[in-house]
């Protein structure tokens, strides 16, 4: 593949709902430019960029990939992503390197929640897009109410530049509404009669819109002058450019339908990285500057290893080099490059501005960080959508326990939307992902492709107890066994804290009641024993123990004697302070469409939640409230199901409150099971 100078080239995201035809188009297209000899489909797993086994299996795409395709002296990369939800940040992860954005809508099923969703992350990513209306050859495909809810849903700058030419299993083609002329088949017509009146008020409403970006055609057309197809044409491109319009075409991937077709309006229509330049990285796109690239994809692989996915900004990126990485604030090597065609390689001595390639085994380096000359700072990196859904992972057998420690990381590595933590209370390792598809796809690539076979359970609550009034104690632990003997004799005071008030020790020890050599035998015994509690063996919490007395030997008495009279106290102690259980409570904020506000807020009411407010903005309501974390252990799966995906929610820890008594019964009841 030969080298394209910055203005030749398209850089182009393919977004959409799951279904909505993005992979189909993207092979449709590799096919018609010749960059494969075969055309591949979906549904038997044959698709170039939808290699991956999980996605074989599936029937969908799972991960980004990278097609490069060459087109009438242009080179197209086209980025597919998956379009289900759980995997919006291979799509944040694309429009961070894009230039544009073409988002796929199905004809039959209108728009759905993916798209919102993913023309809500072009937007946030301020990228000029394409609205594709893809398989217009399938039952009830129906232009006239899609495109109305592309309006509705989307924006009202979505405009048809194509107005198709029979619809279902008569698609055959479609009118170009700026040179007024059908496209049938590959032969250029004249618009049919019974489609004139509809594609004349389509045009109007086209030209009205893509003039505001010229304001001397502005004036031209308000003064009632006849505008030139040129001239429409030029104000169409700058309007794309400049999001002042979003043009709306029409194809069915399938049958080859308006496929060169949207290939040629991808080059004429959308900017090239010369003119996204500022937009896109704050740096001017010169093949001949500095070097400047953002790894935006890595991927991890049991054989070739580490390999990373980037877009150059400025400058060149040669094999066999050496950069900086700014992120980071160490030098990387370049072994050999290449430009991935899904699973295929071609290897390239250089990628230049504007340009995407990839390198494989690099040290340091990372999805999100910046390589480039040294004097340059750093490109902002990629917002990932938030990790809300965890599961526990444990190994599923002990040769899998090693492997997965090591295997974990390389898995966050590839994919940053995933999060692994321990809970320090539970002992659990935590991987929280978008979703239960997001884990369970994790799950499997480490087995497929590692070998490291895991188990994912739901998170045990990290429940603690405590006392609700003031007591005392004591314990004395005394034991004569032939020779030296035992004795450790402890007097100790509990006091209730208030929420968050953690766990405190003092000593008031005085006149050598207990020898001060035993004092931290007594702490360390305290401090072992408070890890379980009475009740149902959590730890303690929000409790101040106080060693006021004691006694002891001079010859029997010992650390461990202490250590054991210290531990038995407290238990004791524990056992007459009406102990009661605590549950973790989470601050959440939800998001919410405002027209489901209800219907939240009485979900959250059955998940014994409280509001504590609501900021209404943008169509939205941001719902504020205390929810136990048990109650949310699902939350992620339960809202997207509540609002089909149209809202997101943020937690973090508040505080310790007493589970209800009915409750408290059944969590005792379940750990006294376990440990039976």
């Amino acid at each position: 593949m030969e080298l394209y100078s910055p203005d030749k080239i398209r850089n182009v995201a393919l977004i959409g709902h799951y279904g909505s035809g993005k992979t189909t188009l993207a092979e449709a297209m590799a096919f018609r430019s010749g960059a494969i000899k075969r055309l591949g489909n979906v549904d038997d797993g044959t698709a170039v960029s939808d290699y991956d086994p999980s996605e074989v299996e599936r029937h969908m795409s799972l991960n980004l990939a990278l097609l490069p395709l060459e087109w009438k002296g242009h080179k197209i990369n086209i980025l597919d992503t998956p379009g289900y939800m759980d995997f919006g940040g291979e799509v944040k992860a694309a429009l961070r390197v894009a230039d544009a954005a073409v988002v796929t809508v199905c004809a039959t099923n209108s728009v759905e929640v993916g798209t919102e969703v993913a023309w809500a992350y072009s937007r946030e990513a301020d990228v000029p897009a394409i609205v594709a209306v893809g398989k217009m050859d399938r039952e009830n495909a129906d232009f006239g109410k899609t495109l109305s809810d592309i309006q509705s849903n989307l924006s009202s700058r979505c405009v048809a530049i194509h107005l198709p030419v029979g619809a279902q299993s008569d698609f055959r083609g479609y009118v170009d509404l700026v040179t007024m002329k059908a496209i049938v088949q590959g032969d250029e017509l004249d618009v049919p009669a019974e489609l004139n009146d509809q594609a004349l008020a389509l045009r109007e409403n086209l030209i009205e819109i893509v003039v505001e970006a010229d304001d001397d055609l502005m004036t031209k057309y308000l003064d009632g002058e006849e505008l030139s197809t040129s001239e429409i044409q030029g104000a169409l491109r700058r309007a794309t450019s400049e999001r002042i319009a979003v043009p709306v075409i029409v194809l069915s991937a399938s049958k080859n339908t308006g496929v060169d077709t949207i290939m040629d309006t991808l080059c004429s229509l959308l900017p090239s990285p010369l003119e996204r330049q500022v937009a896109a990285a704050q740096v001017e796109c010169d093949p001949s500057g500095a070097p400047l690239a953002l790894v935006f994809k890595t991927t991890a692989d049991p054989f070739t290893g580490k390999v990373s996915y980037f877009r150059v900004f400025s400058g060149e990126i040669a094999s066999n080099s050496q950069v900086a990485n700014l992120s980071r604030g160490s030098m990387e090597r370049i072994g050999q490059l290449f430009v991935p065609m899904g699973k295929h390689q071609t290897t390239v001595s250089k990628v230049t501005a504007g340009d995407i390639g990839a390198v494989a085994k690099l040290g340091v380096t990372a999805t999100g960080d910046t390589l480039g000359a040294k004097d340059h700072k750093a490109l902002a990196g990629i917002v990932f959508p938030k990790a809300t859904y965890s599961m526990a992972v444990h190994p599923e057998s002990k040769g899998d326990l090693d492997k997965m420690s090591t295997i974990l990381p390389r898995m966050i590595e590839e994919d940053p939307s995933l999060v692994l933590k321990r809970d320090p209370d539970t002992g659990e390792n935590l991987l929280s992902g978008v979703g239960d598809t997001h884990l369970e796809v994790v799950k499997d690539k480490m087995s497929r492709k590692f070998g490291v076979k895991v188990v994912l359970t739901p998170p045990a609550v990290p429940y603690k107890e405590t006392v609700t009034v003031p007591t005392k104690a004591e314990y004395k632990h005394k034991k004569q066994t032939g020779g030296h003997g035992q004795y450790g004799h402890v007097l100790l005071e509990l006091q209730p804290l208030p929420k968050g008030g953690g766990f405190e020790y003092e000593t008031k020890i005085v006149g050598g009641a207990i020898p001060s050599n035993f004092l931290p035998s007594v702490e360390k015994g305290i401090n072992e024993a408070r890890h379980e509690g009475v009740l149902a063996g959590f730890p303690l919490v929000d409790i101040k123990v106080i060693v006021y007395d004691g006694s002891f030997h001079p010859v029997d008495s010992s650390d461990i004697a202490f250590k054991i009279a210290a531990a038995q106290a407290l238990k004791k102690g524990l056992q007459q302070g009406q102990p009661v259980l605590l549950e973790p409570i989470m601050n959440v904020s939800i998001s919410v469409p405002e027209g489901m506000t209800g219907d939240v807020i009485s979900d959250l009411n059955t998940k014994r939640g409280r509001v504590q407010g609501m900021n209404p903005g943008g169509g939205y309501n941001v719902i504020s409230a205390q929810v136990p974390y048990s109650e949310l252990l699902r939350y992620a799966i339960d809202l997207r199901s509540m609002l089909q995906g149209r809202g997101e929610f943020d937690m973090e820890f508040s505080h310790y409150e007493e589970v209800p008594a009915h409750l408290s019964q059944k969590i005792i009841a379940k750990q006294s099971q376990k440990s039976d």
